[in-house]
């Protein structure tokens, strides 16, 4: 027996709901927050630090002396792309200390000509320092055109890498390509890219998944972390600022392709100096690109233009990749936990999420996003916010009350139609010559009403029934069909 085509849709609908609400119960493609899926970023990004300090060799006058000026150092942003202490960042942030330039060995020898030579001079003329400019400009001159020919310069290069934990760890350059505008690669491969492979001693290091860069589109919402240069030496900001990645948010805006017609993805995120080298992350925590340039207002002071800066597809970091040791896709002890442990804290399951940050802190210490959401759990779990009305059990609930009910009453109703047999049927009988016996059972008044008469029916009353005093005779095999109103 077949539905009326109004109740067919409403179980359907009922079924569907029931579908979709245990989807939901049950995280089926759980979507992430925007603050989960940064926390899932943030640990796994360091600060860069280029540093080359040297030692200088030169005589003023009275013999040679040793001098140590303040040394060069640049900063940018650098994210783990294994496990295993292999970090991604932009060329240009390590080429000061990976191929110092010779204006670095010439800017030494002058510094220190001016820090240690010209205050003696003038020391020696009965000149203090700032009380004559013209004297002390031409002492300067003279200075430098006596003792730079003569002066020594040793450089010592280093990269360090400064976990979010405060760690300074000296990093090894695995594979380099310069900026654009720098020339060729040395190597003669991936030139103009902008990207350095580094390398630290150590293990199970948070790291950043790389998305595919092709299925980017414009819209797209994207978060670039990193540590810009106004933040770091912001005079109102203690030292956890360089440790601790900045978030700027905003979306994919364009596809361009650079002077060597290498793709590019433009992005309407700000950005600044330090920020080179960061990752872009995508609203799943996935690596989408790296920031390799920003735009620069025209002009000998142009600053920097907001809004238009420009990303190295994550494509381009893998195809970078091709020949090294690196193994993106291998995966992190240290992900599976503090993954785990964030899940769990954004759906309220705080002391699961305790144990999963436990087991993160011991494998990395002290990284500040997992020390502060640890508290966040421990708090939770010691003053547990209020739950919030549970709609979507109470749906559910409902919901099954009243597929029980469609249930009950489809079942009630097939056992009483159970031993139903439709006149199509006795008309197969019929035609296939096994004469059913049939019996009219209507009840007098509406037998003699009736026009309707079934030929070779047998006609009984309902009352005669009743009282038994009806004894039929019928072979064991044949069909003994009752019409009835």
């Amino acid at each position: 027996m077949s539905l009326p085509l109004p109740r067919i849709l409403a179980t359907t609908g009922l079924t569907l709901s029931v579908v979709l609400i245990w989807a939901g119960l049950a995280g089926a493609d759980r979507t992430l927050t925007v603050q989960e899926a940064i926390l899932r970023a943030k640990p796994a990004v360091a600060l860069i630090v280029a540093e080359v300090v040297a030692e200088v060799r030169l005589n003023c006058g009275s013999g040679e002396i040793q001098h140590t000026p303040p040394p060069f150092r640049e900063t940018g942003t650098g994210w783990f792309i294994d496990a295993r202490g292999f970090i991604i960042t932009n060329g240009h942030v390590v080429q000061p200390a990976h191929t110092p330039p010779r204006w670095m060995v010439n800017s030494f020898a002058k510094r220190a000509i001016e820090s240690a030579c010209v205050p003696a001079i003038l020391k020696r003329m009965g000149i203090a320092p700032g009380e004559q400019p013209a004297a002390e400009d031409r002492v300067k001159r003279q200075a430098l055109d006596s003792v730079l020919p003569s002066t020594k310069v040793k450089l010592d290069p280093g990269i360090f890498v400064v976990l979010s934990n405060g760690t300074r760890v000296r990093a090894e350059v695995k594979k380099y390509s310069p900026p654009l505008s720098l020339g060729d690669d040395p190597e003669g491969k991936m030139s103009g890219r902008d990207l350095a492979l580094l390398k630290i001693p150590g293990k199970d290091f948070p790291i950043l998944p790389l998305a595919d860069s092709k299925a980017a589109k414009i819209g797209d919402p994207i978060h670039i972390l990193g540590f810009p240069g106004v933040v770091l030496s912001h005079e109102l900001l203690n030292q956890s600022v360089t440790v601790e990645a900045s978030v700027t948010n905003g979306a994919v805006s364009g596809f361009k392709q650079d002077k060597a017609n290498q793709p590019v993805i433009q992005t309407d995120a700000p950005a600044a100096w330090g920020n080179s080298g960061g990752p872009v992350v995508t609203a799943k925590g996935e690596v989408v690109g790296v920031l390799t340039f920003v735009s620069l207002a025209p002009g000998p002071e142009g600053g920097i233009v907001m809004g238009f800066n420009f990303v190295i597809p994550s494509n381009a970091v893998q195809d970078f990749l091709q020949g090294t040791e690196v193994k993106p896709s291998a995966g992190s002890p240290f992900n599976k936990v503090w993954w785990a442990g964030l899940s769990e804290e954004f759906d309220g399951n705080y002391k699961a999420a305790e144990r999963y940050f436990s087991e993160a802190n011991k494998l990395v210490p002290n990284l500040p996003d997992v020390k502060r959401m640890l508290a966040e759990a421990q708090d939770k779990i010691k003053n547990p916010p209020p739950r919030p009305f549970p709609w979507a059990w109470v749906t559910l609930g409902v919901t099954l009350a009243s597929l029980g009910s469609y249930g009950a009453i489809w079942g009630r109703k097939w056992w009483k139609n159970r031993h139903r047999i439709s006149p199509s049927a006795v008309v197969h009988l019929l035609e296939e010559g096994k004469s059913p016996l049939v019996l009219d059972v209507r009840k007098p008044s509406a037998f003699e009403a009736s026009p309707l008469k079934i030929p070779g029916a047998l006609y009984i009353s309902p009352e005669a029934i009743d009282a038994g005093k009806y004894d039929l005779e019928v072979e064991p095999n044949r069909t003994v069909v009752a019409y009835c109103t």
